[in-house]
């Protein structure tokens, strides 16, 4: 049978023909289609022409083992780049489903995996979509790539988020960030964080060291900010507000961390980020001073005054 009832070829026929027309000569799918090809391979002969050459591959599976499907969430490489992949990471990560060049690496520049492949290396058991391990290649390709490159999807992901940069030189900010980021889309939530402070949101690492420090991380953010009052912006650069956040600590018998957690808290949300007066240089003196007063006056023994 090669035709349904209602006269429109089945799929064998169908995928024959178009093959034909195309003159494919090899092709690669997935093991699932194994059974297909002996009535392929017939058709072809059937209709007077040498069939092309087939390799079968194992599939691709969801972490759950099971066929990759919606289900498993983005499905089109479309909504992958929404949510912040770059393209080189995408085409390293797939290339690496079911194929490895050898030597446990896995970062691979892309002509580098042009040449390595070959259908012999081919794993025979099935990959395994990771997206966790997609974010964490994602994440190489973040800290190796010049700010340059990442500015265009930067800025495209901030006016997604509805945020303007007034005009500013983000590529610091970009710099400041990428280390740490999975995606576009954590680089341009961190980048606008320094844009403006009073978007940062505690997470649990950040309101665990104001309940730690109780009443100290107030007191300890009000010193910061007097002795920081008294830098200049033309002044206000990252060795200067280093020297002054040390001295903040030598004077008032603090450690260095508890002098500089309560800043990094205050202007990120988190008690992890660049070092602290990197932080504070790319945040700029007014918004980081305007923030400091504010978080310190909001907490009071490690309790939110509102």
């Amino acid at each position: 049978m090669i035709l349904r009832s209602d006269n429109t070829a089945i799929y064998n026929l169908a995928v024959v023909s178009d093959d034909i027309a195309m003159n494919i000569t090899h092709v690669i799918r997935g093991d699932d289609h194994i059974s297909n090809t002996p009535k392929q391979i017939a058709l072809y002969r059937a209709l007077g022409y040498e069939p092309p050459v087939f390799a079968h591959v194992p599939m691709i599976l969801g972490p759950d083992g099971k066929k990759l499907s919606k289900r498993h969430g983005a499905t089109a490489v479309g909504d992958y780049q929404e949510q912040g992949i770059l393209p080189l990471a995408m085409r390293n990560f797939l290339a690496l489903l079911g194929w490895a060049p050898g030597g446990d690496r896995e970062i691979v520049p892309e002509e580098e995996m042009i040449r390595l492949f070959t259908l012999e290396g081919i794993q025979k058991k099935a990959a395994v979509f990771d997206v966790t391990k997609l974010q964490w290649m994602n994440g190489q390709y973040l800290s190796a790539l010049p700010a340059d490159e990442l500015l265009a999807p930067v800025r495209r992901q901030l006016e997604r988020m509805g945020v303007s940069a007034d005009g500013r030189d983000l590529r610091p900010l970009i710099d400041a960030v990428k280390a740490r980021s999975r995606t576009i889309l954590h680089v341009a939530e961190q980048v606008a964080v320094r844009l403006d402070p009073d978007r940062a949101a505690l997470d649990p690492k950040g309101e665990a060291l104001i309940r730690k420090m109780g009443p100290a991380f107030s007191t300890n953010l009000a010193l910061a900010a007097d002795a920081l009052e008294r830098v200049t912006t033309a002044e206000w650069t990252s060795a200067t507000v280093l020297g002054v956040v040390k001295g903040v600590a030598e004077t008032h018998g603090l450690k260095l961390g508890d002098a500089m957690q309560p800043i990094r808290v205050a202007l990120t949300g988190s008690t992890v980020s660049e070092p602290v007066n990197e932080l504070l240089a790319v945040v700029g003196r007014d918004r980081s001073l305007r923030r400091l007063r504010t978080v310190g006056a909001r907490w009071n023994g490690g309790v939110s005054a509102g």
